[in-house]
């Protein structure tokens, strides 16, 4: 379909920054922001309030069904100009961000069935355009002709210092060695994974934010979505 405004695919792994990324992408352009790694949080999230094993397929594929046909995972702004993440109406923004659900995420994220329920749910979101969507496959399945996409990575020491900031300013115990580990050991099974891998898709551009600040980021993205904006607005 033709769209007046872009699809802005933005992926990568984890710690890259996707997150604060897109939500000041989304912000500056005026466009919808659709979180898709918190929609596979909080999946994760749900199973865990219901004693699921993270890597039981079928019952935590059924949830996934379940969450999405009663469109269970909502988001609404928040009083600062953020983004708050409901699941069942209830507020789960900060709860979807501990260790162990990041690490859950990553599991269910692998489950066909999650995959396969929660897909029309992020494509139902995008399809008018204008809107900016994160996460691992945007580029590469959920959106393969989004007008503009971009994969965004950093260094695995970089991210892990990263996180290590991120889990320390909320009290949470944190060693650096083991949370390089443990991002290597989830780019692994992300890229690995049969279904939906995280990669770059060939027409994405590649942005490395290891040696650069936040806001150099965002202009480089905006500045390139500005253009294809001026594209679809002047078809040749």
């Amino acid at each position: 379909m033709t769209r007046r405004r872009p699809v802005v695919a933005i992926d990568g792994p984890a710690g890259a920054g996707k997150t604060t990324v897109t939500r000041k992408v989304a912000a500056e352009l005026g466009y919808l922001l659709v979180d898709t790694g918190a929609i596979y949080r909080s999946v994760a999230l749900s199973a865990k309030r219901h004693g699921l094993d993270f890597a039981d397929a079928g019952a935590v594929g059924t949830l996934a069904q379940a969450l999405a046909e009663r469109s269970a995972i909502r988001f609404a702004a928040s009083a600062d100009g953020g983004q708050r993440v409901l699941l069942d109406g209830d507020d789960v923004s900060t709860a979807i961000r501990t260790q162990e659900i990041a690490e859950g995420a990553s599991l269910v994220s692998a489950i066909p069935a999650v995959r396969a329920a929660l897909l029309d749910m992020q494509r139902r979101a995008g399809l008018p355009g204008g809107v900016v969507l994160e996460g691992r496959d945007i580029g590469s399945v959920v959106f393969p002709d989004a007008e503009a996409k971009f994969f965004l990575t950093a260094s695995v020491e970089v991210r892990a210092v990263r996180r290590k900031a991120e889990l320390e300013a909320r009290g949470e115990p944190a060693d650096l060695e083991v949370i390089a580990r443990e991002v290597r050991e989830r780019d692994h099974r992300d890229s690995t994974r049969p279904v939906a891998p995280l990669t770059q898709a060939p027409d994405a551009v590649l942005v490395d934010s290891s040696g650069i600040g936040i806001d150099e980021v965002v202009g480089r993205i905006v500045a390139h979505v500005r253009e294809v904006e001026r594209r679809l607005a002047s078809p040749a």
